[in-house]
Formats: structure tokens, C-alpha cells, sequence
């Protein structure tokens, strides 16, 4: 039997199917890329293809604007909040924010017991107060609250970027810009909740935990008095905010933010700093002065009065000009006046003005009219004596404000009986140090007389006035002792732990020039045969001593003043 072989014949795929296929395929790409952005989210909207959580967007913002008497305001289920942070995530990329900003932020509560631990994650952001204290401190009138939804809004073109309002604020919302010179902050999408969209935290979050709401309020007026906000977070009566914080779980009484303990140095402000202490030595001089004035009669001061004057003019313009490197856009430092009715920085900026307007005719007082051209032109000699009365008001008036500016936080280590003192005190250090080391230094007519009345006076004063601050500023180390973790304790931890170089330098110095040499000088003259070469060196480095000082207690007035916020953010 012959083999057969069979040859099975090689079957492809018709052409003309994978033809078929290829062109509808190319179709439907031609296709797609005709679609425009609206026809493809429609399309999608059809196919059931966006995300789920879409369907909830507009059950998160009210249908209707709120009527009189009503604002929006978020409300947060704190049962819903997982940390997540999508809503940070979405209020950065929505919002355009640079790599370094944040307007929404998350942060850890937690308490209860070793048997029966418990945790809570809180997201926040601006509570847009019924009485937004960043509104009422700007100095610029950069803040606004809209009359019908209630939304805080900051105008960026209008600010100078003077912080103030990020020190007002006791939540830390306002948030400075570097990079644009401005201080920028949560709006609550008002321009999308103006079409009726979610904002982008509301949208983001993927359990719903937060909305917007419409609260009445006269009601959250109430709220604030019962002072019930969150564990950590500083009393809802002073700026009422609006934003709610939902549970149904009964969190524990001793519940903390997680950062409760954690204590760290805060902004030093250098402009502040060399605004603060400069002014006050100028006004102190000005002050001391017309107090000598008075002690050892007109006559006697003319010698050096006019030095002593532009001596202190010299520095209370150099602390001008500090402060406006504090600015972000110190170009615009003109309309720092526009808040005059709410603001005491614009207060403070006002009598500051005043102080070198009055200062300056003052000093030029002395000098006019040694020249014969400007003699004529300008007879400031009879008005001598009320210039200086105008001078030594205007700058108590600047110093006043000065204190009103840090008092108005409401924050406990800037309280104003204390600030006030501080700042009355270095106005007395720095401005009897100043007269003493100009008037030795410049007095040769009248030399005995003010070695046997008014250098005394000087030094005896200097003396008691250093003492006494450095007394009030040594009571601050007592609240270590104490078992509560008050902001006071936390700025004694500062001094005595991080910044214990700057806290030692200040009283070592501080010591030196007010109380060590001023006493080994008063002492020493006038009949003990020291020299008054002598006793014009000590009270150059007396004056040196003291000025550093009180550089270092005011770098410790904002270093070691722990910042106010929302409760439990981890860094």
C-alpha cells in the first residue's frame, strides 16, 4: 500500500477584514481628535466615565446665597477626615500656589488613655471671622468681607506686605509671599462658588468631610461665647469664626494637638527689631534731655542740647528707614495711612512721622541760627521750647502705639501692661545712656556743673531703670516651674534652652552697661580724682553695652514669643 500524503493548504486572514479593521480604527482616532474639550466631557458625562465622587460636588455647596444676617462658611466632619490631604493637594494646584505656600493645611489631635487611646486628624484653613482681626490691624485696607457671602477676601495690589495682619491673626492663616512681597491667603474659591462650583477642597476631599455651609451669624456669635472651637486653638471670641467642626463621637477632655509640647523659635524680625529699639532711643533722648533741660536750666544745656538732639534725630530717622526693609513692597509704604481708623500700625507709623517732623525743627533750632542765611528765613529760635515739648509728645504718642501694635494680638507674652513697661524702660535705658555719653562728650563750658547735678541724676537713673527691666524680664524664668504649658513656659523654655546664647548675652550686657559702669562712675565723681577722660570712655562703652542689650531683649521679644495657629500641624 502506497503512502498518501495530504497537503494541507495555508489559510491567511483576508485582507480585505484587516483593511476593515485598520480603517475604522483610524476613524475613530480622526474622530477623537475632532472633538473639542466640551463634546469630550459630555461624552464622557454619557458613558458614566467620571469619577464618582462628580455626583456629590453640588450636595457640598448651598443652592441659595446667603440673605441678610447669614455668611458661607466651611463645616468639617471630623468622623469623614482621614488625613489624607487631598484638599491640601487640590487648594495648592487649583489655587496656583508657588512650590513654598499653603493655604489649607492638616494637623493631629490626640488624648484618651493608655487603655483607650484616641486620635483625631483636623484639616483647616481661614475661618473667615465675623471680626477678622487681619481686616481690621492691615494698615493698607488690603482685607475685605463681602457684604453678602461673607467670604474674607485679601486684595494681592493693595498690600505692602508688612505681615501685620499674619501677627493679628490668631490662626495662622494670612501666609507671606517672599517671592511677590505680599501676604496671600484662602478666599474659599469665591469665584468658583460664584458659578455655582464647589471649591477645590470641597471637591477634592474623597469622603465628603468638607462643605460649604450657610450659618446664621448672630448663632456663631453665641457659639464664640461658649468658647468651644478645638482643643488647642486659641479662643473663638476674639475674631468669631464661622468654619464648624462636626462629630458624633464624644472626643476626650484631655485630648492635645500632637505638636502641643513641641517649641520652637520663632521669626526674629530684624527690621521690627532695629525699628523698635532705635525709635525708642531717639524718643528716650529726646525725653531725657528736656528733663535736664529742666534740672540744670536752658542756659546750661545749650552746650549740648543741639548734639544731644541731632544725635537722637540721627537715629530715630535710621529707624524709619529700618522699617521699611520689613516691607515687602516698601514702594507702596505711602498708603500705610489708609488704615488709620482700625489699624494701630498705621497709628504707630503716623505718630513715628509726627516725632520726625517735630524732631527735625528741633534740632534744627540749635543750628539755625548760628547760619545768617537760614537765620531769617527760619526763626525757630523762640519756638525752641514748644518744639521740644512737641518732640518729647509726638514720640510717647509713637511708643504708645508702638505697644497698642503688639497688645491688639491679644497674644499673652505681648500683653500691653507688659510690652508697655519693656518699652518705656528701654526708651529710659537708652535715651539717659545717650544724654550721658553726649553730654560728656560734647560739654566743655558747662562741664562742673553737670559732673555735680546732672551726671548724677543720669547715672542714678540709668541705674534703677536697668534694674528694674532686668528684674521683670528675670521673672520670666518662673513659669518653668510650672506644671501647666502655658505660652509664657514656652517662651522661658525658649530663653533658657535654644536661645540661651542670646538670653545670656542680654543680661551680661544689659548688667554692664546699665548698672555695672554707670555705678562705678557715679561713684567715681566728680571729687575722687578720676579723670574725665575717664569717665567719658565709660559711658561710651556703658552706652555700647546697652544698646546691645536691648537689641538682644528685642530679637527675644519675637524670637521667643511661640506664634499662635490652628492646633496639631507636625513640621
Amino acid at each position: 500500500m502506497s503512502d498518501t500524503h495530504f497537503r494541507l493548504p495555508i489559510v491567511n486572514s483576508p485582507p480585505k477584514i484587516q483593511d476593515s479593521n485598520k480603517n475604522l480604527l483610524e476613524a475613530l482616532l480622526a474622530d477623537q481628535q475632532k472633538l473639542t474639550a466640551v463634546e469630550k466631557f459630555s461624552k464622557m458625562h454619557e458613558e458614566h466615565a467620571l469619577p464618582a465622587q462628580s455626583k456629590y460636588y453640588r450636595d457640598l455647596i448651598p443652592f441659595e446665597k446667603p440673605k441678610p444676617g447669614q455668611q458661607y462658611a466651611f463645616e468639617v466632619d471630623l468622623d469623614a477626615c482621614t488625613a489624607c490631604k487631598a484638599c491640601v493637594t487640590a487648594c495648592h494646584s487649583l489655587n496656583g500656589l508657588d512650590d513654598d505656600e499653603v493655604w489649607r493645611s492638616v494637623g493631629l489631635l490626640h488624648g484618651g488613655t493608655p487603655q483607650a487611646p484616641a486620635q483625631q486628624s483636623v484639616t483647616t484653613a481661614c475661618h473667615h471671622c465675623l471680626d477678622p482681626a487681619c481686616m481690621s490691624g492691615c494698615p493698607v485696607k488690603a482685607y475685605e468681607k463681602d457684604p453678602v457671602t461673607g467670604i474674607v477676601k485679601h486684595l494681592d495690589d493693595q498690600c505692602i506686605g508688612c505681615q501685620y495682619c499674619i501677627l493679628m491673626c490668631p490662626y495662622d492663616a494670612p501666609k507671606f509671599n517672599a517671592e511677590r512681597g505680599i501676604v496671600r491667603k484662602c478666599d474659599m474659591c469665591s469665584d468658583r462658588l460664584a458659578n455655582d462650583e464647589a471649591p477645590a477642597c470641597v471637591q477634592s476631599c474623597p469622603n465628603g468631610a468638607i462643605r460649604i455651609t450657610v450659618v446664621e451669624q448672630a448663632q456663631a456669635v453665641q457659639e464664640s461665647q461658649t468658647n468651644v472651637f478645638l482643643p488647642g486653638a486659641a479662643a473663638p471670641e476674639i475674631t468669631i469664626p464661622t468654619t464648624s467642626y462636626k462629630t458624633k463621637k464624644s472626643l476626650p477632655r484631655n485630648m492635645l494637638p500632637a505638636d502641643f509640647y513641641q517649641v520652637s523659635r520663632e521669626h526674629s524680625h530684624p527690621p521690627l527689631v532695629a525699628m523698635l529699639v532705635l525709635t525708642q532711643l531717639s524718643v528716650g533722648a529726646f525725653c531725657v534731655s528736656l528733663a535736664l533741660n529742666e534740672l540744670l536750666g536752658e542756659q546750661a544745656t545749650q552746650d549740648f542740647g543741639g548734639h544731644s538732639a541731632t544725635f537722637a534725630l540721627v537715629f530715630g530717622l535710621a529707624a524709619l528707614g529700618a522699617s521699611l526693609l520689613h516691607l515687602g513692597r516698601p514702594q507702596f509704604a505711602f498708603r500705610a495711612f489708609l488704615g488709620l481708623k482700625t489699624s494701630w500700625l498705621s497709628r504707630e507709623i503716623l505718630g513715628f512721622s509726627l516725632f520726625a517732623g517735630a524732631g527735625t525743627l528741633y534740632a534744627a533750632s540749635f543750628w539755625v541760627p548760628s547760619i545768617p542765611v537760614l537765620a531769617p528765613l527760619l526763626p525757630l529760635g523762640p519756638l525752641q521750647t514748644p518744639l521740644s515739648y512737641a518732640v518729647a509728645l509726638s514720640g510717647m504718642l509713637g511708643v504708645f502705639c508702638s505697644v497698642m501694635v503688639y497688645a491688639a494680638t491679644q497674644r499673652e507674652h505681648w500683653r500691653g501692661g507688659l510690652t508697655g513697661f519693656k518699652f518705656a524702660s528701654t526708651a529710659a535705658v537708652l535715651g539717659s545712656s545717650t544724654v550721658l555719653m553726649v553730654a560728656l562728650l560734647l560739654s566743655r563750658e558747662h562741664a562742673a556743673l553737670l559732673l555735680t547735678r546732672g551726671f548724677r541724676a543720669l547715672s542714678a537713673f540709668l541705674c534703677v531703670s536697668m534694674a528694674l527691666k532686668l528684674a521683670v524680664e528675670l521673672s520670666m524664668f518662673r513659669h518653668l516651674r510650672r506644671r501647666s504649658h502655658s505660652t509664657l513656659k514656652r517662651s522661658a523654655i525658649l530663653m533658657a534652652g535654644e536661645l540661651k546664647g542670646a538670653t545670656g548675652w542680654r543680661f551680661a550686657c544689659g548688667a554692664l552697661g546699665g548698672i555695672v559702669l554707670p555705678a562705678l562712675s557715679l561713684f567715681s565723681a566728680p571729687n575722687s580724682g578720676v579723670s574725665s577722660e575717664v569717665l567719658m570712655a565709660m559711658a561710651v562703652v556703658a552706652f555700647l553695652f546697652c544698646l546691645a542689650g536691648e537689641f538682644l531683649e528685642r530679637y527675644l521679644f519675637f524670637a521667643a514669643a511661640p506664634a499662635s495657629k490652628m492646633p496639631g500641624g507636625l513640621s
